[in-house]
């Protein structure tokens, strides 16, 4: 019953992507936040359907910690889960992302229109001064700027070194850092059909300053924080 709902889901998701994205193509020479407006419309009808189909629902502890002005906030990535929710946690938002995602039809196409930071990975210090550098702008626009530091999707209970362009754009903007953890993983997994059914806990940590510290040691910082925090939502969750 699960592989079913979760394929019902899948099929429901894809044919969802064409006429949302023909709309926020229509809808582009409008501006952003008309774009904007259509791909968080989307996002809550497919997190609908997970809800409805799949028993699929988040909870969220510490949107306190969430600032008034626009930050960056770092993401455990471990599922295609966070990358919806977060439209609905956080206000208006764009992402670094490997710039291959836009060279999809129709949902990159729409992806564009959203002034993403879409890297060439293999580009090394250029692809951090890109993030920098447009973050800024993003950033100074009153748009969160959202980084999964690990640069790809792990699986549950892995991580990677964190990718320094998060920590630098925050200190060159004067900005805070917002770490996110979360259990996503576990219940859609990153390259997994099925959709588990349960509540997947999102938890917001306190902001930290970066200003004037060493970037490695903010980011050992944060990542020891997501990793020891998701470990006590599987504690949590195993009870």
């Amino acid at each position: 019953m699960i592989l079913l709902r979760s394929l019902l889901f899948n099929t429901l998701m894809i044919l969802s992507v064409l006429p949302y994205a023909v709309a926020v193509l229509l809808a582009a020479p409008f501006g952003g936040r008309a774009t904007y407006r259509l791909v968080a419309g989307w996002v809550d009808l497919n997190v609908w359907f997970l809800r409805r189909i799949c028993s699929l629902d988040y909870e969220v502890r510490g949107r306190e910690n969430i600032p008034a002005e626009a930050s960056v906030a770092m993401l455990k990535h471990s599922s295609a889960y966070e990358t919806l929710v977060e439209l609905q946690i956080f206000p208006r938002q764009t992402w670094v992302l490997k710039r291959e995602l836009l060279w999809v039809p129709f949902f990159g196409w729409a992806l564009a229109t959203l002034q993403p930071i879409a890297i060439d990975r293999r580009a090394g210090g250029s692809a951090v001064q890109q993030v920098i550098d447009q973050g800024k702008r993003r950033l100074a626009d009153g748009i969160w700027v959202m980084v999964f530091p690990e640069g790809t999707r792990m699986a549950p209970g892995e991580t990677r070194r964190y990718g320094l362009s998060g920590t630098l754009l925050a200190q060159a903007a004067g900005r805070k850092l917002v770490p996110v953890a979360h259990d996503a993983g576990y219940y859609w997994p990153r390259r997994g059909l099925r959709k588990r059914p349960g509540t997947v806990r999102f938890v917001i940590g306190e902001p930290v300053d970066p200003a004037g510290r060493d970037p490695r040691e903010v980011n050992e910082e944060i990542q020891a924080w997501v990793e020891a925090t998701i470990a006590e939502l599987r504690a949590e969750a195993e009870r």
